[in-house]
């Protein structure tokens, strides 16, 4: 990791800099898979499933039997941790549900909000490098707590044809039963314009590769919308004497093991807390299995010290972490001073690693600094919110001529008539 002493301002973005999405090169090749899908459908699913994960799919839907299968071949006390990860998902999510708002807004003119599901859902479950059942649970849970009525998964399978068994067991689990054999870009056109196996969705969420989000990108285009742009996985912890230098260490480590790409930033209040735990990096990075993978993260990483608290908050927040670790004496007052990040872990004892599996929170959260302007996957990103309004006679004569002045001077005069009609018809009847 290399280390900034001090930096301005002015050299911040340039020295946080994350890896270079080279967006245009991928939509060259994303773009005619979009097409192929949409044209000849399943067909081009197993092509594409020979072509890029090298096996022959026969049937593209997983079968009730693979399911029941899977559950045999997941370790019991996986299968354990499964279920309380999914309670406490459960329990954080189920709370953020709100009741309909009904609000009187002057006299006989009443107002209404209330959430309503999105009818069709596509989940997108990487499953490379390493099978992602935890983002199933991630997104199953708070869609069937909103109501979707119908959710359709996708993941690749492996050289065999088949589907990871801790993900079939996840879905199962959670009450998903439509799972398609299919990945990377391929998968998302199937849920943008539908195949004679895999349903048309309205939104697509989940995690994937640069080509899966230059697909979803596209998606948005064709009138699918997507639960946000996201770039490689990153974390930035901040960390002063009182941090335990192993534990940030290992923080970093496990955003550096996810890929090559993904970025991570440590911003020290001094020259002496780096050095400590960046020693720990160099340690434990040895022990790693997919030590290589994260080596390469660290090479675009940084460390960054800053001794003024304010100036710190700065970089933060013009960074935008996805995931934010707090390990400093006044933790308190720092958090409370946190506009842009996606999920925010506070304390030594709270490990991003928490927040990605089993604490309750949703993992699925904005990447690239987008955290300045999304929010992370939540129960509300499986609804939409419609307003009603009801007027009555009383209300129509209060409001209405509200109403014809301000549609007037917008010239606007059909506006304006269909409430001078209404108070017309009162005033004869």
């Amino acid at each position: 990791m290399k280390t900034i002493i001090n930096p301005t301002k002015s050299e911040w973005r340039k020295e946080l800099k994350r890896p270079v999405q080279k967006t245009k090169d991928i939509e060259k090749i994303v773009k005619p898979i979009m097409r192929k899908v949409k044209r000849l459908g399943d067909k081009a699913l197993k092509k594409f499933a020979l072509e890029y994960d090298h096996v022959q799919i026969q049937k593209l839907l997983v079968s009730v039997d693979e399911v029941k299968a899977a559950k045999s071949k997941v370790a019991p006390e996986l299968q354990e941790a499964i279920q309380l990860a999914k309670a406490n998902i459960e329990k954080f999510h189920e709370a953020q549900a709100g009741e309909d708002l009904v609000m009187e807004v002057m006299p006989g003119v009443t107002c209404m909000r209330r959430s309503v599901p999105i009818q069709r859902v596509g989940l997108y479950i990487p499953g490379g490098t390493a099978p992602l059942f935890s983002t199933v649970l991630m997104l199953g849970i708070p869609a069937n707590i909103a109501g979707c009525e119908e959710i359709v998964l996708c993941t690749p399978p492996d050289k065999e044809g088949n589907v990871h068994p801790a993900i079939l067991y996840t879905a199962d689990l959670i009450g998903i039963d439509k799972i398609v054999k299919a990945g990377g870009a391929q998968a998302i056109a199937a849920l943008t314009y539908g195949t004679e196996s895999v349903p048309k969705v309205d939104k697509i969420f989940g995690p994937g590769n640069q080509y899966v989000t230059s697909a979803k990108q596209l998606a948005v285009k064709k009138g699918v919308a997507i639960d946000m742009p996201a770039g490689p996985s990153e974390v930035l912890v901040y960390a002063d004497s009182s941090a335990i230098p192993a534990f940030v260490a290992a923080d970093l480590l496990s955003q550096a093991e996810h890929g090559v790409d993904s970025q991570v930033i440590l911003v020290a209040s001094s020259e002496k807390v780096s050095e400590k735990i960046l020693k720990e990096v160099q340690n434990q990075v040895e022990l790693l299995p997919r030590k290589e993978i994260a080596k390469r993260a660290l090479e675009s990483s940084v460390a960054v010290i800053i001794g003024n608290e304010d100036k710190a908050l700065q970089l933060i927040n013009d960074y935008a972490p996805e995931h934010l670790i707090i390990c400093v004496d006044n933790e308190e007052e720092v958090v409370s001073r946190i506009v842009n990040a996606g999920s925010v872990f506070i304390g030594n004892y709270t490990p991003e690693s928490a927040g990605d599996y089993a604490s309750g929170t949703n993992h699925t959260l904005p990447t690239y600094g987008y955290a300045k302007n999304y929010s992370g996957v939540s129960l509300d990103s499986f609804v939409k919110k419609i307003t009603y309004q009801k007027i009555t006679a009383e209300g129509i004569k209060n409001l209405g001529p509200t109403v014809e002045i301000m549609a007037g001077n917008e010239l606007l005069d059909a506006h304006k008539n269909a409430v001078t009609l209404r108070l017309k018809y009162l005033d004869e009847n």
